[in-house]
């Protein structure tokens, strides 16, 4: 079809817009409404995803292709982000925009480019405990590669594999190796002593757990949350079939005040800390993964849960924490133990527990 024939020039929005839907795109019907919404700053939903995916194509488009990169995919989001989404979104949300973006910018950008952009307000870190993990650990490095993370530690303790072998250089990597085997939560103590990001990450290196996935804690730190746990709940048996490990965790919770934790706690990753968290609780805290969270709550830090990643079915059996009563469960239960007992000497030995006499007791239960 002629110019002529089309009845108005083709532009390079129109022009823009032919190729987008070319692509798989579609551009919503535009009532006078809906115009008006957009004015005020009340976009719907379906219409900002599209405005993202529009915009990332427009970014790409705008670039030589030699220019295309992970970074100028970040900084041009971050830089439409900031303009085009009003208010606060889930990290839900965030990360549907997101998609949408980098399909858009993905749309003319040779080779795709799989990194997750994230309009961050921080900086981010991520720590990597690693112990014997040269079949994995090069896969979680590459996942946390695809986040907007300035720096990733990994600390590799008691290696005898080629673990430090199999890191490629990356720019963004700095390993510390450790001839002895210190522990996972040693490493992080480790790991969050030397990280300077305003969001510190923690991962394993046996574990290789989605970009996708992981992005949830980073948003949730970035917007102000100190400590983001990993929502275990969903993965675990009813109470009649749990652990003692698992049971330790719910009772420090309740005590604490905080049962709607439930079993989550800072033992399990993927979690993430932020920068103030990690100054009012220090380095050495964190070496005792319970106690820190003990801490945090008696603190008053913001803890949340925000998002549910399967660590309980994927977690590497070793000879340490398979069985009853093993290696790893004896230790866990001991540094709850030594969480309760560090609370206990800040906040007293009831802690919020009322003190009720044997008849008081009686009274109570009988009235139920």
């Amino acid at each position: 079809m002629s110019r002529r024939k089309l009845g108005r020039p083709v532009g390079r929005q129109h022009s823009l817009a032919i190729t987008y839907a070319r692509n798989g795109f579609k551009r919503p019907a535009r009532s006078q409404k809906s115009g008006k919404a957009e004015r005020q700053g009340k976009i719907k939903w379906g219409q900002l995803e599209h405005r993202a995916g529009q915009a990332g194509y427009s970014a790409a488009s705008g670039q030589a292709e030699s220019s295309h990169s992970y970074e100028h995919l970040q900084s041009s989001f971050e830089e439409w982000f900031k303009e085009a989404v009003k208010g606060k979104l889930s990290w839900r949300s965030i990360l549907t925009i997101s998609k949408a973006y980098r399909r858009g910018y993905n749309t003319i950008a040779r080779p795709p480019l799989p990194g997750i952009p994230l309009p961050l307000r921080g900086t981010v870190s991520a720590v990597v405990a690693a112990s014997n993990e040269e079949k994995t650990i090069a896969a979680v490095i590459a996942e946390l590669s695809r986040l907007p993370i300035q720096e990733i530690i990994v600390i590799l303790n008691g290696c005898k594999d080629s673990s430090f072998h199999s890191i490629e250089k990356n720019d963004r990597v700095t390993v510390i190796s450790y001839p002895q085997r210190l522990g996972h939560d040693v490493a992080r103590g480790i790991g969050a002593s030397l990280a300077a990001g305003d969001a510190v990450l923690f991962v394993d290196g046996d574990i290789v757990l989605a970009a996708e996935d992981l992005a949830a804690f980073v948003l949730e730190i970035d917007k102000g949350t100190d400590v983001a746990l990993n929502d275990i709940s969903p993965y675990l048996p009813p109470f009649s079939k749990q652990d003692d490990v698992t049971r330790s965790k719910m009772f420090l919770n309740y005590m604490l005040g905080r049962p709607d934790l439930q079993a989550n706690s800072l033992t399990a990753i993927p979690h993430a800390l932020s920068r103030r968290a990690i100054t009012v609780l220090g380095g050495k805290s964190l070496i005792v993964p319970p106690k820190a969270q003990a801490l945090a709550i008696v603190q008053g830090l913001t803890i949340r849960a925000p998002q549910s990643v399967d660590v309980v079915r994927k977690n590497r059996i070793r000879s340490e924490n398979a069985g009853a009563g093993n290696e790893v469960a004896r230790l866990i239960l001991g540094d709850h133990f030594e969480a309760l007992d560090e609370v206990m000497r800040l906040k007293g030995s009831r802690l919020k527990m009322t003190r009720l006499s044997r008849s008081e007791l009686a009274r109570k239960r009988n009235r139920r």
